[in-house]
């Protein structure tokens, strides 16, 4: 078995090196003579040095010029050559243990993807009920947070990938598309729940409460509109970091 870990990068420099190494780290912690895995990182147009901090990091580095996320994702599973792909965010950590989890589920054969719990390094209290909330809806609507999605590779090939009509929430029609697919094939789609996958809290500082409620009025009111809009996506897009 050969799992892929994916990371989509975005002018990323500051903190690509540290995700790649967490990965590496994370192979090493849970080496085994039944698995193999690589790293992946795509440069969505970065205009910093983001590939060479990857590259020199231990990755593999693909180009893709589009800046979408989804387009991103799609592009480093072109040339992974896993049977297994795991979608992370170049701002997330992969625990070791979070890769053991994984890698016990992918052995019993039984699921064609899924997700994991998420947590952040750095959120305010009033946002730990909002977390409770997406954790709720991740494992009743098998959901998987964008900065951690699994699949098999012919399951991925076969939905087509993430939705290139889609600038964010695309993880979630992924995630629908991927569940039809393993009903279909009998099998299920999981969310791993013993060890959080660590993201950066970031643009909860970076951003101010007025920005943040711009964004989510028009996402709430606007949601078909906005999601296919980069222009209304600048928390996602504008590079800010």
């Amino acid at each position: 078995m050969k799992l892929s870990v994916i990371i989509p990068a975005f002018n990323e420099e500051k903190l690509i090196a540290g995700c790649v190494c967490s990965v590496l780290a994370a192979f090493q912690a849970n080496a085994a003579a039944d698995w193999s895995g690589e790293v992946i990182v795509t440069d969505n147009n970065s205009t910093d040095r983001t590939a060479e901090l990857a590259r020199g990091a231990g990755a593999s580095v693909v180009f893709e010029p589009v800046n979408q996320i989804s387009r991103a994702r799609n592009a480093g599973a072109r040339v992974a050559g896993g049977d297994w792909f795991l979608f992370i965010d170049a701002d997330s950590w992969l625990h070791p243990a979070t890769l053991a989890e994984l890698l016990r589920t992918v052995r019993r054969n039984r699921v064609a993807g899924g997700g994991c719990l998420i947590g952040l390094d750095d959120v305010p209290p009033f946002l730990g009920n909002l977390l409770i909330l997406w954790d709720l809806l991740s494992r009743t609507m098998c959901w998987a947070a964008g900065s951690f999605v699994f699949c098999r590779a012919d399951a991925f090939r076969d939905i087509g990938g993430f939705s290139t009509e889609l600038y964010a929430a695309e993880e979630i029609r992924f995630s629908q598309d991927l569940r039809r697919w393993a009903n279909d094939n009998g099998l299920k789609v999981i969310i791993l729940s013993r060890h959080r996958h660590i993201s950066s809290g970031r643009k909860l500082r970076i951003y101010n409460r007025r920005e943040w409620l711009r964004h989510s009025v028009r996402s709430l009111a606007f949601t078909r509109s906005t999601i296919r809009d980069r222009a209304k996506l600048g928390i996602f897009y504008d590079g800010r970091r």
